[in-house]
């Protein structure tokens, strides 16, 4: 097997990475300083669509993590992206937050309920039974069905909440139609990203604490794979998987001294 090249630039997962439940995890601040430092190319993905990268940047400085706008790639930018290749200046009828009506904003989409080329779910706290039924109507019309990303749940304080993947569920339930998921674990997002910052998949590693979304998206993009274990797959788990991260590593913590 040919020996990998050196890293040149990094992606890495947010939540169960960096931070956790609102609080840093240690030594996620030295990571991203030195990455800073090294003028590396860099990128710090979600796959919650809920906020824009603006949010996310004061959120994480708040925590002591001075990550730039421009070094913040979300699900709802990946979605964006695809959409803007695949139609320009088209119409979609969104189930989202401000992450993902300002990304198609910004790509110049309209946004309506009358006869869309698109219909895109994303992350909401308050998905509404009437926007439910009339994102299954417009789907029955011959709407695209789009999703953000596949993950069913999502974290909260109270425990855990019902999240894309699962009203993208519902929604083909009531259709019979399948979404394209934009998100982690589709390399699409990876790649898109990776484009955003002039980097190669060859010479790029991803970071993660999943296995299922986080390292499954950076083996299928090509990129060398680190799995942390502070987020939501223990050591004991990873054999249950048929592929493996290149690295498993305790946290962040280890990964400082790579960059």
């Amino acid at each position: 097997m040919a020996e990998r090249k050196p890293i040149e630039s990094w992606l890495t997962d947010m939540d169960g990475v960096l931070i956790h439940e609102g609080v840093p995890i240690p030594g996620a601040d030295a990571f991203i300083k030195k990455l800073r430092e090294s003028g590396k190319p860099f990128l710090v993905l979600t796959n919650n669509s809920i906020y824009t990268a603006r949010d996310l940047h004061a959120r994480l400085r708040r925590m002591g993590l001075d990550v730039p706008v421009e070094n913040i790639w979300t699900s709802a930018l990946a979605t964006a992206q695809f959409l803007d290749d695949q139609r320009p200046d088209g119409s979609a009828y969104v189930i989202g937050e401000a992450g993902l009506t300002t990304a198609l904003h910004d790509i110049g989409y309209v946004l309506t309920d009358h006869d869309p080329d698109y219909v895109v779910l994303g992350e909401t706290r308050t998905y509404s039974f009437e926007a439910m039924t009339k994102a299954v109507r417009l789907i029955n019309d011959g709407a695209r069905f789009i999703a953000t990303n596949p993950d069913e749940t999502g974290p909260s304080a109270e425990g855990a909440l019902p999240a894309t993947g699962a009203v993208a569920a519902l929604i083909t339930k009531a259709t019979g139609k399948q979404p394209y998921f934009a998100g982690k674990p589709n390399p699409l997002m990876m790649r898109t990203g990776l484009n955003t910052i002039g980097a190669h998949s060859e010479t790029s590693a991803m970071i993660g604490d999943r296995m299922d979304t986080d390292v499954l998206a950076g083996l299928e993009a090509g990129m060398e794979t680190f799995l942390v274990l502070t987020g939501l797959t223990g050591r004991a788990e990873i054999e249950k998987y048929p592929y493996r991260p290149s690295t498993v590593v305790d946290s962040i913590a280890d990964l400082v001294d790579r960059v």
